[in-house]
């Protein structure tokens, strides 16, 4: 049946998304074209084809047991020398991100692996290009801010070509008490509240 390479993520939405990925092709990274920008929950990760269906019952369930939540990114940060990596801070939701991406890689279920380093939730700007021009990412991005609401997180699958694809999203139940309307609609583009 063969393998399949997935990840699960947290979409940075519109306009940030695609702000964010214009300005990572802008500093050099080759593989920006290929990668929505996105929050890590589940690094790529190669699984049997066959336990897919497995997987997606597991996320639906990791899914359901979680209530939207806010997100806000601002500013940059590095790994080097550790890990040649520029990234914008998430500086609010990380609890949730870090909850999150826990239960979706519980040892108890499919998605069950250990990580190369302890997990930092961050968007990624900038990966494996040269020092110069991860300065420039890093400096350039500094005064970067965005805030929205996290309504759930998706699967995505690595095809040949190298390009992420969106195979299914899993949304949060919706939260109507004590949250305005707007807060919860996530079809609209956020409004920048930095």
């Amino acid at each position: 049946m063969g393998t399949v390479t997935l990840g699960v993520s947290i979409a940075v939405p519109e306009p940030y998304g695609s702000f964010l990925q214009r300005q990572r092709e802008g500093f050099g990274d080759p593989a920006a074209p290929g990668i929505p920008t996105h929050i890590t929950l589940l690094p790529p990760t190669e699984v049997s084809a066959g336990a897919l269906p497995g997987i997606e019952r597991h996320l639906a369930e990791v899914a359901a047991g979680f209530r939207p939540f806010p997100l806000r990114l601002e500013g940059t940060g590095t790994f080097r020398p550790l890990s040649p990596v520029v990234y914008v801070k998430v500086t609010e939701g990380e609890a949730g991100c870090t909850a999150l991406q826990a239960r979706i890689r519980a040892a108890s279920g499919p998605c069950a692996r250990e990580l190369q380093f302890p997990y930092h939730p961050h968007v990624t700007v900038a990966h494996n290009i040269a020092d110069a021009d991860m300065d420039r990412a890093q400096a350039g991005l500094r005064d970067f801010c965005a805030t929205w609401t996290i309504g759930g997180f998706a699967l995505y699958e690595r095809g040949t070509d190298e390009v992420w694809r969106l195979e299914r999203e899993f949304p949060f139940p919706p939260q109507t008490a004590g949250v305005p309307r707007q807060a919860a609609d996530l079809s609209r583009p956020p409004a920048p509240s930095c």
